[in-house]
């Protein structure tokens, strides 16, 4: 058991040929189940041709429909990464999931509009994660995104990020404490994204597979508070955190575009202190959270 992707999802890349779709195509390909996880690509000035024997159709909706995939990962260039998005929502997939960083602010407005408008309109809800994130992994089943495979184990630890880097630390130290996890989500630090942690926490408590998790968040923003209020009431696991971003210096943009404090709420500090309120436990040294982590087990 895993959350959203597993052994037999299947997935279409989109931005196939380009330079970081051909690349990270390959490494997902190659990771456990890939081969048979990875079954269509999409650029429509290359429809008919192949990539390494991936077919490539002019769009999500023919892949979909030839294939049966359900989740597409995009590595389309952010000019074109938005429209790229709301081709895999029209699609009716189950999950899209956007590598691509850098994405004007303005189109992914535009993006959550629609995605909202559909949904309200009685269509069908496709899952947005990213974008700018290095996407999610089940260890040993499949991985779709950016994330180097071999620092991950099969086990029972579910990890929720929104700094990449810093979701690699957390997988490595629960595998060098012999744990293993049972899917790691990078959700990505742009100020308007898909999932956030409440989301993935809420799949992390009914999966019966997650014994615990890690959560790692950042300044800017409500994300870290809200999830930390709905787990005091909902989660039915030990949850251990960290907060990236003590030293950060008010109103300047730190890295992620989603790392801006304006104030109240959204500072390290204040989401540590909420977190720690709401019964989660917090280091404010990434270094220690395998530790902590095993100290609340």
């Amino acid at each position: 058991m895993s959350i959203l992707i597993n052994k037999d999802t299947k997935v279409i890349t989109q931005g196939i040929t380009g330079k970081t779709g051909q690349f990270h195509t390959r490494g997902c390909r190659d990771y456990a189940n890939g081969k048979a996880a990875f079954v269509a690509g999409v650029n429509p000035k290359k429809a008919g041709e192949d990539f390494e024997g991936i077919p490539i159709f002019a769009n999500v909706s023919e892949a979909a429909k030839a294939t049966g995939a359900t989740v597409s990962v995009i590595y389309v260039p952010p000019a074109g990464a938005a429209a790229a998005i709301l081709e895999a929502v029209e699609a009716d997939l189950d999950l899209a999931i956007c590598i691509t960083e850098g994405i004007p602010v303005r189109d992914m407005a535009v993006v959550r509009d629609k995605m909202r408008a559909k949904e309200a309109a009685g269509g069908k809800k496709t899952l947005l994660l990213g974008p700018n994130c290095p996407g999610l992994i089940t260890p040993e089943e499949i991985k779709i995104g950016i994330m180097p495979g071999h620092i991950h184990r099969k086990g029972r630890i579910g990890i929720v990020s929104r700094s990449g880097t810093l979701t690699y630390e957390a997988v490595a130290q629960v595998t060098e404490l012999g744990l293993g996890q049972s899917s790691a989500v990078g959700i990505g630090g742009d100020p308007i994204n898909g999932l956030k942690h409440i989301d993935v926490l809420q799949l992390f408590n009914d999966d019966p597979d997650t014994d615990a998790v890690i959560m790692i968040g950042e300044i800017g923003g409500p994300d870290e508070a809200n999830a930390a209020r709905w787990a005091k009431d909902n989660f039915k696991k030990p949850i251990v955190g960290f907060i990236a971003g003590v030293t950060a210096p008010p109103g300047k943009r730190m890295g992620h575009a989603g790392a801006l404090i304006s104030g109240g709420d959204d500072t390290a500090q204040a989401k540590l202190e909420i977190m720690e309120a709401c019964g989660i436990r917090t280091t404010k040294n990434p270094s220690e959270l395998g530790k902590l982590l095993k100290s609340v087990l």
